[in-house]
């Protein structure tokens, strides 16, 4: 069962994962999470400014940073993906976020096949704000793969790997929407709470969209396909999900 931990600073719950980002974060009572999408993607360090901004001017502290979108130029290896996300947490514990091996922020990273950027860059951001009536809850569940957690690489652990038939792509999406489902259940919510929900791959889903997809009530209004790639060697295919009354798109 994932691990729930509230991060008070910032005015939300999280699931407990591993140093880069959260399994996903929910409002606490009186708060809500809102979501800004630039309209064209930010370079990091520039985005990691432009939030800032943001946030200073909407009068919320950095700590309610909860959750992001980012876009990176190709595949990560297994080394690189480290070293990325250990630049990555720096601003986050410069923000008072990140402390202790311990993220609370929710996140996805994924990489487009056409027209990928130069560079990582941020897609969206999400960030708590006040609100006595915001209702049973705001929350946004990370970008995930068909990689189970768990300790040693990620290829070792990879449903099928290197096989994108008909059958494996079923099979890892089957996976990565059971870990979907557990990360909304651990926050108290489900797909009737969502208000969107994205998918991840370069790869044929025609074929499993009504079966898998649909079926099992995932997509009430639709689903996002970005036709990008997760973010290390090997994985085919990634979700995530959000329930949020609130978003923007900003220049």
């Amino acid at each position: 069962m994932a691990e729930v931990a509230t991060f008070a600073a910032g005015g939300y719950r999280y699931i407990r994962g591993r140093f880069q980002y959260s399994g996903g974060v929910a409002a606490e009572p009186g708060y809500r999470i809102e979501r800004v999408r630039f309209h064209r993607l930010v370079p990091l360090e520039a985005g990691f400014r432009r939030i800032e901004a943001h946030m200073e001017a909407a009068g919320r502290p950095m700590t309610t940073f909860c959750a992001c979108e980012l876009r990176s130029p190709g595949q990560f290896s297994e080394e690189g993906f480290v070293a990325f996300n250990r630049a990555y947490v720096q601003t986050l514990e410069r923000w008072g976020i990140f402390r202790d091996e311990e993220n609370p922020v929710a996140r996805s990273n994924v990489c487009p096949e056409a027209d990928p950027p130069a560079e990582p860059g941020f897609h969206a951001f999400c960030y708590t704000v006040p609100d006595d009536g915001a209702g049973p809850g705001t929350f946004v569940i990370a970008g995930s793969g068909e990689a189970p957690e768990g300790p040693g690489q990620y290829r070792d652990r990879i449903i099928r790997l290197g096989d994108t038939s008909p059958d494996a792509m079923a099979e890892k999406a089957r996976y990565v929407l059971d870990t979907m489902e557990s990360r909304m259940a651990a926050l108290g919510f489900g797909w009737a709470d969502a208000t969107a929900a994205q998918v991840y791959t370069v790869h044929e889903i025609h074929g499993l969209f009504g079966p898998e997809i649909v079926a099992r009530g995932a997509a009430p209004d639709g689903i996002q396909w970005t036709y990008a790639r997760p973010p290390v060697e090997g994985l085919a295919f990634e979700m995530d999900v959000r329930g949020l009354p609130v978003e923007r798109v900003t220049a």
